[in-house]
């Protein structure tokens, strides 16, 4: 996904360099150093709720990671404030999900706190390849080969990269690796500590994995076809052997808009297909979908979380929660 300039970019290093002048004065204090008891803790913030669990699950009582995006905001539109920034530039590290997810919040980022170790939680992982009969798959072009050299080129063209590495636990795996490593650099005291807590936290990983896998078995696999609001569960459908048969967004991202062809040819497929239910994550806007569900007689599952952790005590509190509350919902919504 190609990211846009940063908006606004002169004035926004002005305003955050007044803010952390103002931050450093109140506070006394500017990321990790030493003081009299000992080096202090770090200083680390993540993009959002959820890579902030996965995070601090690595970390362990040694530090708090705190997320920038709050709860129940929407990554792929956040817009940082001043006292963000100020805040993310005193950083010891800022761990992105990377991937495009972060789009221009992560170029601002980058701008404003040139002194921050930024850690791209996903390095090293290939974003998947849509498959025949999805909404990002370039099948148009593949079949217009025949028209000669320039539809050729038009078949290869790259397609959106999909950043929802985390819905697939296998991939948080190299998420924690990532972190644990980031960690030790930046504290060698805390290594043993960071690489004893990422080997339970993955352990972890390994159980949810096979919790869901037992989940879905539950569901035939006919039933297994997936519309979502946007483009956001492929990984999860790779990983589980469902089929992404469309979107209301044919997007990875929220920001996009659908035409009003590409909205008719989604109502064709789910009369045809005769799937049962759209998901929209808590985050996203249910208009268009709840119009195109009432237009073919199907459900509506609107409050899958996916993004984002719920409050503490709720039933996506952390990472893990959030996997298994968000398998149950989608596995009981195409039981019906």
């Amino acid at each position: 996904m190609k990211r846009r300039p940063a908006p606004r970019l002169i004035l926004t290093v002005l305003l955050v360099s007044l803010a952390t002048t103002a931050l450093v004065a109140a506070t006394g204090c500017g990321g990790g150093g030493e003081t009299a008891a000992g080096p202090s803790p770090l200083t680390v913030f993540a993009t959002g709720t959820v890579l902030a669990d996965i995070a601090q699950n690595v970390a362990g009582d040694r530090f708090t990671v705190e997320a920038l995006v709050p709860r129940d905001a929407d990554m792929h539109a956040y817009e940082p404030t001043t006292r963000d920034l100020a805040r993310v530039s005193e950083a010891d590290l800022f761990i992105l999900n990377g991937g495009g997810l972060e789009e221009t919040l992560e170029d601002t980022l980058r701008s404003v706190a040139p002194d921050t170790t930024f850690v791209v939680a996903a390095e090293g992982l290939t974003p998947r390849t849509p498959q025949p009969g999805e909404p990002l798959h370039d099948d148009e072009g593949k079949e217009a080969g025949e028209d000669g050299e320039d539809a050729d080129h038009e078949g290869e063209q790259a397609h959106e990269a999909d950043p929802h590495f985390w819905l697939d636990p296998t991939r948080v795996v190299k998420y924690v690796e990532n972190i644990r490593d980031a960690y030790s650099a930046a504290d060698p005291e805390g290594a043993e500590q960071y690489r004893a807590n990422a080997a339970a936290y993955i352990a972890e990983l390994e159980g949810l994995d096979a919790w869901i896998e037992k989940e879905v078995t539950t569901l035939p696999e006919e039933r297994r076809v997936l519309i979502m609001n946007h483009v956001s569960h492929g990984y999860f459908a790779d990983r589980y052997g469902f089929r992404i048969a469309g979107a209301v967004i044919p997007s990875v991202s929220t920001g996009a808009a659908p035409t009003a062809q590409q909205l008719a040819e989604l109502t064709t497929t789910i009369r045809e297909q005769g799937v049962p239910v759209i998901f929209i994550q808590d985050v996203e806007n249910p208009k268009l979908a709840g119009q195109i569900a009432a237009e073919t007689g199907i459900a509506v599952v609107d409050d899958l979380r996916a993004g984002s952790l719920s409050e503490p005590g709720g039933d996506a509190a952390t990472y893990i929660d959030m996997m298994k509350t968000g398998a149950r919902k989608i596995v009981s919504a195409l039981q019906q």
